[in-house]
């Protein structure tokens, strides 16, 4: 189907002799007869657009134009279009610029110039459908990597827990703890730029907007920035709008694109330096402006800095750390909001601004709200709590840390033994990773719920998968929540804190 030519020449008979040559020559192809056969055509998968001038003016440009314009970036339709008069033609010149990719051939055309000029952009095509398929693949090794690489990182951040809770006034043990928490937050975040990369690639990235103030938003980014800038001496000048602003954005995206420019002014500014954040509402629109006073950018760099995997050189020319995405990633994630980034510099040694632009909501205050309650209180009874996980690490030691917070603790290592430990054990809490060989989790939770007197069991899921169909499919399954490796365990705490942190008599049904 994508290999075929489509034929747009719906007056006279080029369309008839040429579908008539290029059976005989061995190439698939169709002829359209009317621009809407053509739009419906080209969506269903074309190789190459074989047309003439006078279909141009007849809808021909227009279809092909909007088809152009919203190809995938691993595309570019090549059109062979017969002329009359070459590019002397206005109506030729303008199919040049909205095309791109023509192949003009001057009438009259020889059958072979035809018929060669055809396989030749057909071959140029098929180049185009290998890179699709490499974009496509490394996307499924980026998403199949993130998802490996979350699993050890669960165990390590529990285990850090236990060591936590074990020795609390250990200092050595708590500048231990605080060096892996840090390095493993670092890389939580290497990850998930890694996924988000995967996720926008193949489509499959979708905001959850909600209204939310930036307030807390900078509150968020600034926890997130402060450390390291402080490790590097640099000073944050942060300056935010006299009345709340009120954003309806995805939290967490709106995050992201702030803490990736501000961290990489922290990674690109000497030690004792300065970086200024204003942000101040104009028309209707947030603007954020962060500038620092780092290693600047050159004005080639200006334009390619926000390419997907592109690193900054200092003067140095040495390579920097990280994986050249982050930047990418603001500006992909602001685009989406109706927002933008851009960068200024006055050229290398003398700093970069970077200014993000977001759609605003409202300038009100905004009404207080409760902290969430996130440490569990003591039961009459010690809860009971099954963990599954086949990777062993990661479930004996989130079971130790249920069990200092006094829960009786089973563990299952594959589906199969969670399914007959939950009849033997009936417990109130089940934690469960998904990817387990054997029976998974999903098969696991249906199998369960499938069971008399189970409903009651609150069922968390933990995966390395965040994809928003992972989530259908675990709901589907009959868990009640989703969680992302590596977990924070306040955040199960706080998940299970209404089911164990009350007596029986008092506890909710979900």
């Amino acid at each position: 189907m994508e290999k075929r030519v489509l034929i747009y020449a719906p007056t006279g008979q080029d369309a008839m002799l040429a579908s008539k040559m290029l059976t005989l020559a061995g190439v698939d192809n169709l002829v359209t007869g009317t621009a809407a056969q053509l739009a419906e055509e080209l969506l269903r998968g074309v190789g190459a657009v074989l047309t003439v001038e006078e279909a141009l003016s007849n809808g021909g440009l227009k279809v092909l134009g909007e088809f152009a314009q919203h190809q995938p970036n691993w595309s570019d339709l090549p059109i062979v279009l017969l002329t009359n008069r070459g590019p002397d033609s206005l109506s030729v010149r303008q199919a040049i610029g909205v095309l791109g990719n023509v192949t003009l051939l001057e009438r009259p055309v020889r059958t072979l110039t035809l018929i060669t000029s055809l396989q030749s952009v057909l071959r140029a095509r098929e180049k185009q459908y290998q890179v699709r398929e490499t974009d496509r693949r490394k996307d499924e090794f980026l998403a199949s990597l993130g998802h490996e690489l979350r699993n050890p990182l669960a165990p390590i951040r529990t285990s850090m827990g236990v060591l936590n809770h074990m020795y609390p006034d250990q200092a050595p043990v708590k500048k231990v703890c605080d060096v892996v928490e840090r390095q493993v937050t670092h890389l939580t975040r290497l990850v998930d730029d890694l996924l988000d990369v995967a996720r926008i690639n193949s489509g499959k990235i979708e905001l959850q907007r909600a209204v939310t103030s930036f307030t807390s938003i900078m509150n968020h980014v600034m926890e997130l920035c402060s450390a390291p800038a402080a490790a590097r001496r640099i000073k944050i000048d942060l300056a935010m709008p006299d009345e709340e602003v009120m954003l309806n954005a995805d939290y967490a995206r709106v995050v992201q694109i702030v803490a990736n420019i501000l961290s990489n002014a922290v990674k690109f500014t000497p030690v004792d330096g300065y970086i200024s954040v204003r942000a101040l509402v104009e028309k209707g629109c947030l603007k954020i402006y962060i500038k620092d006073t780092g290693i600047g950018l050159e004005p080639a760099a200006l334009s390619r800095i926000f390419a997907m995997f592109e690193q900054s050189r200092p003067p140095s020319g040495q390579i920097t750390s990280g994986l050249g995405i982050g930047l990418s990633l603001s500006r992909q994630f602001a685009e989406m909001h109706g927002g933008s980034v851009s960068v200024t510099s006055e050229g290398l040694g003398k700093g970069s601004e970077f200014t993000v632009s977001l759609p605003v909501v409202s300038e009100e205050k905004l009404p207080a709200t409760p902290a969430p309650e996130t440490a569990l209180s003591l039961a009459d009874r010690r809860p009971r709590v099954l963990v599954v996980d086949d990777n062993r690490d990661a479930a004996d030691s989130l079971q130790a840390l249920f069990e200092i917070e006094n829960c009786n603790v089973a563990t299952a290592y594959d589906g199969f033994e969670a399914v007959q430990a939950v009849d033997e054990f009936m417990p109130e809490l089940v934690v469960m990773d998904l990817g387990m060989p054997s029976m998974d989790g999903y098969e696991a939770a249906r199998r369960i719920r499938d069971k008399a007197g189970t409903q009651n069991i609150l069922m968390i899921a933990l995966t390395g998968w965040g994809q928003s169909d992972a989530r259908q499919r675990t709901m589907e399954a009959g868990f009640d929540h989703h969680l992302i490796k590596p977990v924070d365990f306040d955040e199960i705490k706080r998940l299970a804190s209404d089911r164990l942190g009350k007596p029986p008599a008092l506890r909710r049904v979900v």
